[in-house]
């Protein structure tokens, strides 16, 4: 198998993207893991540019890497220096990295109007920084700034930048489509073109400007480049950087190429939540091969081929990247959506009519404005009570919600329920912050007695999604809560109307799931009582709760 070098450009052009920040501590533990993961080459930042790159690369010193090289990054040297006393050279030497990866120009118009530099002036500028870096024993890696666009405009002086830098020692030359806008076929032939004139490797850094910097950086593999650049997730400057978690796996699992380790391979999706969860963002669904999505099964005739034979809707197997399938329920689910889900969950639906029970159930909530792919534990519930299971373990026999707002320093949300506890009746009344918190803490104060396992439980997130906007102030509206304890987190769903009313179904639910779990292991405190399970999806109508309209809806 033919090898790829991996360099990875996450901590470097990665943070030039929009909301993206790392502290140098941020950026460490980034690199242990891409070092860990197989990354050939880490790009860390540029040091000449500022403070927070020189520590990290002061604190990279202090690390025994176990398979990567730690690069810093920079520019050829300024027109008005000599190399020894150029700044930026010299934040690359103090960088004590094994391996430096600078940018020279490869566009005439950079280099005339940009640089301001005549032609001969800037291929002096590329060759005399390569020999200074090379003769203070660096491995140099040259990053040909915006090639393609160079190339288009005359490309033989294009050619004439990658001479300039072989000639001086560049053990690397990159060709990079800095603006983004090459299209595959194009960029192929010219890749193709180049690495038919020099030997040393070719590399390629794609932007993903037309959409096309995966595509743009498995074409220029099959083109004959063998040093590849990119980000964990893309993430990079305006629309990013060629995605290292679709480049890998595409190169090994679909061209052939070796990358890295198999067992490696099977961390991808896991280093590429590591790094959403460092850089602070959320991580993409729909993103390929590491998505949550990227293997979930939503029609019915796709799961049901699916639990027959998993190549008939998948191109390869999720685990090979760490990902796993995942089946979803909705509308337009079939009687397999529903097993899968039941086989997941432990429960047995031997008969026929019980899975068709279970489908047509959530066919009509659904069509209500219910919503089970974000609420697993609301259609479990709902599962469990199609067989009968009982999840009571509580019912509130009224609820009542008042709100007041005076001036800018006056503003009181109180919930009052009537709770009963298997014929143990409660009044409780608690204030929050805003009515749906009000009411969460008065549930919560109303059940502690009986189930202590509830003071673990805590509300992490609320959601509000208007179904029908065109019905103004009186459109359904869908809540999605969820909860969460030291171990776990699990989401139900309500909906009404009342934001009120579709709040107190998925809060309810929410506990109820918790409840029926540790029901099941023995560790509930009080048995559950009769009835139907929740109190909106899941059971046959909601409660008739007394709720006054509240000022400002939490």
């Amino acid at each position: 198998m033919t090898s790829i070098e991996l360099f990875d450009t996450t901590l470097r052009d990665g943070t030039q993207g929009e909301h993206v920040t790392l502290t140098a501590q941020d950026k460490l533990r980034i690199a242990r893991r891409l070092d860990a993961f197989g990354i050939d080459v880490i790009e860390g930042g540029w040091p000449g540019s500022n403070p927070k790159d020189r520590a990290f690369f002061e604190l990279a010193r202090d690390v025994e890497w176990r398979h990567a090289q730690i690069c810093a990054f920079g520019s050829t040297r300024r027109v008005q220096f000599a190399p020894e006393d150029d700044p930026n050279l010299q934040e690359l030497l103090r960088a004590e990295t094994p391996a430096v990866s600078i940018f020279g120009k490869s566009w005439t118009l950079h280099a005339t109007v940009a640089l301001g530099v005549t032609l001969e002036e800037n291929l002096d500028l590329i060759r005399s920084s390569v020999a200074y870096l090379k003769a203070h024993g660096k491995r140099v890696i040259y990053d040909a700034e915006h090639f393609f666009d160079g190339y288009r405009d005359d490309a033989a002086y294009a050619l004439e930048t990658l001479r300039a830098a072989a000639e001086a020692g560049a053990d690397v030359l990159v060709l990079c489509d800095t603006n983004g806008g090459t299209m595959p076929g194009e960029l192929a032939r010219i890749v193709a073109h180049v690495c038919e004139r020099f030997d040393q490797p070719i590399g390629i850094h794609a932007h993903n400007d037309s959409g096309c910097a995966v595509a743009n950086t498995l074409m220029a593999v099959e083109a004959g480049a063998r040093h590849v650049q990119g980000t964990i997730n893309g993430i990079g400057e305006r629309t990013g950087n060629a995605d290292l978690c679709a480049v890998i796996p595409g190169l090994q699992l679909k061209l052939g190429y070796d990358c890295v380790a198999p067992a490696r391979l099977a961390t991808l999706t896991d280093l590429s939540h590591f790094v959403d969860e460092v850089a602070n963002l959320d991580p993409v669904d729909r993103a390929p091969y590491v998505g949550r999505s990227a293997f979930a099964h939503k029609g019915g005739i796709h799961v049901s081929a699916v639990m027959k034979e998993p190549r008939a809707y998948e191109h390869l197997e999720p685990e090979a990247v760490g990902n796993k399938r995942r089946v979803l329920v909705s509308d337009l689910s079939g009687r397999s959506n529903v097993r899968y889900k039941a086989d997941e969950l432990g429960i047995d639906l031997q008969e026929t009519s019980q899975a068709r029970k279970a489908v047509e159930r959530i066919k009509e909530l659904e069509h209500l404005g219910y919503e089970f792919e974000g609420a697993e534990a609301s259609f479990e519930l709902l599962l469990r009570a199609s067989q009968g299971e009982q999840a009571e373990f509580f019912r509130v026999e009224r609820a009542r919600v008042h709100s007041e707002k005076g001036d800018a320093h006056f503003e009181c949300s109180q919930a009052t329920i009537l709770i009963d506890v298997q014929g143990t009746r409660t009044l409780v009344a608690a204030e929050g912050v805003g009515p749906v918190d009000a009411l969460s803490k008065a549930l919560h104060q109303g059940l502690s007695d009986f189930y202590p396992c509830l003071d673990d439980v805590r509300l992490a997130d609320y959601k509000v999604r208007v179904i029908d906007p065109q019905d103004g102030t009186a459109a359904q509206v869908r809540v999605l809560v969820e909860h969460r304890d030291d171990v776990r987190s699990w989401h139900t769903v309500g909906v009404s109307a009342n934001i009120l009313e579709a709040s107190w179904q998925a809060l309810a639910d929410g506990l109820r799931y918790y409840l029926l779990h540790h029901a099941t292991t023995g560790s509930a405190e009080a048995a559950p009582g009769d009835g139907a399970a929740g109190d909106g999806a899941a059971g046959e109508s909601p409660p008739e709760n007394e709720m006054a309209a509240p000022a400002a809806p939490h």
